[in-house]
């Protein structure tokens, strides 16, 4: 039985699993609007460990969201990881998080999926999946127009989800574009199965040099003099 915790900190929900040979354990998260990761995320896990009466040390293998996301929820996530792969010496995991997303939806017919998360003004991070999961288009930062995805066969339905697919709905209407914005945020839960699987490929990040994948530089705008 290999024990894996999962840890996703990539937007408002701070989510964390536990997982035995990719079936989940435990599951502990919650969604905050200014979020709440550093407050959270370590009790979070703690908790799951108990619930599952597991030790640290039963642990083979730690996930982790890896972005793109949240500069502040991602860096606090890793963190967490990583921290826990030097101390028990085990292999750290990484998930792309519009992955994640796109696992909320289970249908699978014939579709190509875009898991969103919203950037700066009409801007979204979004890669474009097919039905099988296969990656059609890596992630990258789409500012929406009416032409967004136009490269694309719109002989098959477009699936929009995630809190990024709201700023689309004004510029994007047609008979083949459908909104699940129902489905927001990703969670751990969806996590299990892409890291068992990573697990038995042995896809493993380098510990040492690993870092979140942030797609975008992070800015913030200065303080005016006086403020």
């Amino acid at each position: 039985m290999s024990i894996i915790l999962q840890i996703e900190t990539a937007t408002k929900n701070c989510s964390v699993a536990l997982s035995a040979s990719g079936e989940m354990i435990a599951l502990k998260e919650h969604y905050a609007q200014n979020f709440s990761h550093s407050e959270q995320l370590h009790g979070f896990i703690q908790e799951v460990m108990e619930e599952a009466q597991m030790k640290m040390s039963s642990l083979d293998a730690v996930a982790v969201s890896k972005g793109p996301g949240s500069y502040t929820g991602l860096r606090i996530g890793v963190a967490a990881a990583k921290g826990i792969c030097f101390a028990l010496d085990i292999p750290l995991i990484g998930v792309n998080s519009l992955q994640i997303l796109a696992e909320k939806y289970n249908e699978t017919r014939e579709a190509f999926f875009f898991p969103m998360f919203d950037a700066r003004r009409m801007e979204v991070y979004v890669m474009v999946l097919n039905e099988k999961r296969e990656v059609v288009k890596p992630t990258f930062a789409e500012i929406i127009s009416p032409d967004s995805f136009n490269e694309l066969s719109k002989e098959v339905p477009w699936i929009f989800m995630g809190e990024g697919a709201e700023k689309c709905k004004t510029l994007l209407d047609a008979p083949h574009i459908q909104y699940h914005t129902e489905i927001q945020y990703p969670s751990a839960r969806e996590m299990v199965a892409l890291a068992w699987h990573a697990f038995q490929s042995n896809d493993y990040e380098d510990v040492a040099y690993f870092e979140p994948f942030y797609l975008k530089d992070f800015y913030t705008t200065a303080k005016k003099i006086g403020e």
